[in-house]
């Protein structure tokens, strides 16, 4: 007897059309950018230590508010939040583009991570939320092959326009991409939120923000700085301290943000866990900048 076919239905497709294109804005600005590094260094006479900012920033910002930006949409709507954080990485996307210094970079990269947080954790949540536990695992796999396959032509797509002097083009991409993505999303998929998401959990929050921010950080500067550094040591045990005040935290809230029951599903824990390997592998293929000079 042949395994039984899943057919999607139209809100299903159009939703993971929707949610495999906004994680390929991200993806794209991750591998694309690395690759045009030196174009852009060059043509904004950006300092090595600035040049690692300008991929650090977006790194350490969408880490930091990645729980956060999830918590927040199950509260007050996955696609309400899932779009504002897609107005916030487009509008930033473009002042990228236009960046006529260092300074003015960075900080716009900074603020698509913040965009970044909220956009990342949407996409997944949405996804659950349209298909039912036949076609989840399916339709999770079909996010996680195309995001990679993405990811992959990034770095073709950041060396041929830098070979051309046309390294902006990689953030103004995003803004068709970004207007195709927002008229599906308010037209065909349907919002969604957590019913059992009460309030959001402030202390939970804080934790995991100040938790992931600090091994971020920790991790981001010690090659420069080293690990025996008393800056380092201090963001490291810091971050890991709060990553585990946070967990205990989570245990005993009566509204936590990431209840721990949930690692108890195989779907939920093997999503996650297919995601980390994907997240892993375009970070360990990624051109180190401070060899882009």
């Amino acid at each position: 007897m042949g395994a039984k076919k899943t057919d999607f239905s139209s809100i299903q497709k159009w939703t993971l059309l929707s949610t495999i294109l906004a994680s390929s804005l991200v993806f794209i600005d991750s591998t694309a950018l690395n690759v045009a590094l030196p174009a852009l260094q060059k043509d904004l006479g950006i300092t090595g230590t600035q040049l690692l900012w300008v991929i650090n920033g977006y790194a350490l910002f969408l880490s930091a508010l990645l729980l956060v930006g999830g918590s927040l949409g199950d509260l007050f709507g996955r696609n309400k939040v899932f779009l504002i954080g897609l107005g916030i990485f487009s509008i930033s996307s473009l002042l990228c583009g236009i960046s006529q210094s260092p300074l003015q970079l960075i900080i716009a990269r900074s603020f698509q991570g913040v965009g970044g947080a909220l956009l990342t954790p949407g996409s997944l949540s949405i996804l659950s939320s349209q298909f039912g536990a036949e076609s989840r695992g399916k339709a999770i796999g079909l996010w996680s092959t195309f995001s990679a396959l993405t990811a992959i032509f990034g770095p073709v797509l950041g060396g041929w326009l830098a070979g051309m002097g046309l390294w902006r083009v990689i953030f103004f991409l995003n803004i068709p991409l970004s207007i195709v993505v927002f008229i599906t999303m308010i037209v065909k998929v349907p919002e969604s939120r957590n019913p059992n998401a009460e309030k959001l959990d402030v202390w939970g929050a804080l934790l995991v923000t100040l938790g992931l921010a600090g091994i971020t950080y920790g991790f981001i500067e010690s090659p420069k700085y080293g690990f025996g550094n008393l800056l380092i040591m201090f963001s490291l045990l810091v971050g890991g301290f709060a990553l585990i005040a946070f967990i205990i935290v989570q245990r005993y809230s009566k509204y936590p943000m990431m209840p721990l029951k949930l690692f108890k599903s195989s779907t939920f824990s093997g999503g996650n866990l297919l995601t980390l390997f994907v997240y892993a592998a375009l970070g360990g293929v990624e051109l180190n900048p401070a060899e882009a000079g």
